[in-house]
C-alpha cells in the first residue's frame, strides 16, 4: 500500500491565483487530503494525523473526556490489572465500597475486644450472662488477641479465621465454639459499624452427630463412702455441699455453679424444699427440689448456721476429696438423677427437681440405676447425727457404706 500512515504538506495556487497548502497521505487504507490557508494550519493536520496514526498503531485511541491526565493514567493502570480476571471494574469498585472502611473509621481488635468484653460483664452483673459464659468469652477473646496483637478489625476474613479456629488439631465441636464465641463478638463489631459485614459468616460450620451415652454415676456404695470419707474430713467441713450436690443435685461448680448463690434461706427444712430462685438457676428458670429423708437428716446434722454450704477455699480443699475418689465434674448430679429416677419411676418429676427436659432425663438417666440401688442411695444417713435425729427424720432408712 503507498506510503501507509505517511503524511506530507505541499503547496499549490488555485485557479484564482491564490497559492493554499495541501496535506495529502494515506491513513490505514484511507486516502487523506486536505487544503488549508496557511503553511502552519497544514503544519498543525499533519501532526495530528502523524499522532492519530501513531495511536492507532500502538493500540492507543483518543476520547473526549473530563478526566485530568493523572485520572486517565490511573484507569489505564486499573484496566491492565483486570487482565484475565472474569469481572468488570465496577464489579470490584462496588465490592471495595462495600466491604472496605477508610482508617478514619478503623478499630483496633483489641480496642474492640475491651468494649465487648465490658458489655458482656454488665449483662452478667444484670443476671443476663452466668459467670461461666462470661469466663469462656474473655478466655477465648484473650487468646485471639494474643493470636492478633497489631490487628484491625476490617483486617480479618475467612481466610484468616479459619487456621486459627483449627488450631491445635481442634475437634469438630471445639471449633464450633471458638466459632460461635467470635460469631457473637464480630455481630457485636457490626453492630456498632465497624465493619461491613461478619468474616465468620463464610466459615464452615461442622454438623456433629450427637452420640452421648448414660451419663456418668457413682454407686450407692461408693456415695456411702464417700459421705463417710466427707464427714471426718476438716471435721465435715464440708458435708452440706456434698450433701446438697449429691442429695439434691444442685450444680457442683464452686466457681460458677448454682451452689456458690445457694443462700441457706434458700434452704426450707420447714417445709421441706429448697427454692432454686432464677438468680441461682444455670437456665435462669425457678424450680423447687424436693429435700428427701436422708438429705434432711444431714442438714440437720451439720446445720448451715454453723455449717456454710461454701466453707472458705472451698476450691482448693474440694479438690482433696475429688481426687481421693476419681470423682468428675458433674458425677454427683448425675447421680442423684439417676437415684431419683431409679426409686421414683417418673421421668417428668426427675425433670422438675433436676431443672432438664424429660427428653434429656429419658436418654441419658433411664434404667442406670435399679430401684434397690436407688433405695440404698437415698438411705445414706451421717454417722454423727444422734439417733433421735434420725429416727424423726426417717425411721426406716438404712445407711449403705
Amino acid at each position: 500500500m503507498k506510503n501507509e500512515n505517511k503524511f506530507s504538506v505541499s503547496r499549490f495556487n488555485n485557479r484564482n491565483g491564490v497559492p493554499s497548502w495541501r496535506v495529502a497521505g494515506w491513513l490505514h487504507g484511507l486516502r487523506i487530503r486536505k487544503n488549508f490557508k496557511t503553511r502552519e494550519e497544514a503544519a498543525a493536520e499533519k501532526a495530528a494525523l502523524e499522532l492519530k496514526a501513531l495511536q492507532a498503531t500502538a493500540g492507543f485511541r483518543s476520547a473526549i473526556t473530563f478526566l485530568a491526565d493523572a485520572q486517565i493514567r490511573e484507569a489505564e493502570d486499573a484496566f491492565r490489572r483486570l487482565d484475565g480476571r472474569p469481572r468488570s471494574l465496577l464489579f470490584y469498585l462496588d465490592y471495595a465500597f462495600a466491604n472496605y472502611r477508610d482508617s478514619a473509621c478503623d478499630v483496633s481488635l483489641s480496642a474492640a475486644v475491651a468494649e465487648y468484653t465490658a458489655t458482656k460483664q454488665k449483662q452478667h452483673e444484670q443476671t443476663l450472662l452466668s459467670e461461666r459464659q462470661l469466663r469462656s468469652i474473655k478466655y477465648e477473646l484473650e487468646i485471639f488477641k494474643l493470636r492478633f496483637p497489631t490487628a484491625m478489625l476490617a483486617e480479618f476474613s475467612a481466610a484468616l479465621l479459619i487456621p486459627y479456629l483449627e488450631r491445635d488439631m481442634a475437634t469438630l465441636k471445639t471449633y464450633n465454639n471458638r466459632r460461635g464465641l467470635l460469631s457473637t463478638f464480630f455481630k457485636f463489631a457490626f453492630q456498632k459499624d465497624w465493619i461491613a459485614s461478619n468474616p465468620i459468616e463464610k466459615t464452615p460450620q461442622h454438623r456433629i452427630r450427637h452420640r452421648r451415652g448414660s451419663a456418668t454415676t457413682i454407686s450407692a456404695e461408693q456415695a456411702g463412702k464417700l459421705m463417710a470419707h466427707v464427714e471426718t474430713f476438716r471435721e465435715g467441713e464440708l458435708a452440706p455441699y456434698f450433701a446438697l450436690c449429691l442429695f439434691a443435685g444442685i450444680r457442683p461448680c464452686v466457681l460458677s455453679g448454682e451452689i456458690t448463690r445457694l443462700q441457706p434461706g434458700h434452704v426450707r427444712l420447714d417445709t421441706g424444699v429448697i427454692h432454686i430462685e432464677p438468680e441461682v438457676s444455670k437456665v435462669r428458670m425457678k424450680r423447687i427440689v424436693t429435700i428427701q429423708p436422708n438429705l434432711a437428716a444431714w442438714l440437720r446434722a451439720y446445720p448451715l448456721d454453723r455449717f456454710p454450704i461454701l466453707p472458705n477455699n472451698a476450691q482448693k480443699i474440694r479438690r482433696k476429696v475429688f481426687d481421693a475418689f476419681g470423682l468428675t465434674h458433674d458425677v454427683m448430679r448425675h447421680t442423684f438423677i439417676s437415684m431419683f429416677v431409679g426409686k421414683f419411676r417418673s421421668m417428668g418429676e426427675a425433670a422438675l427437681q433436676a431443672g432438664n427436659s424429660e427428653s434429656i432425663i429419658r436418654r441419658h438417666y433411664l434404667d442406670l440405676k435399679t430401684p434397690a440401688e436407688a433405695e440404698d442411695f437415698f438411705s445414706i444417713l451421717p454417722r454423727h447425727a444422734d439417733n433421735s435425729a434420725r429416727n424423726a427424720v426417717c425411721p426406716t432408712l438404712r445407711v449403705a457404706v
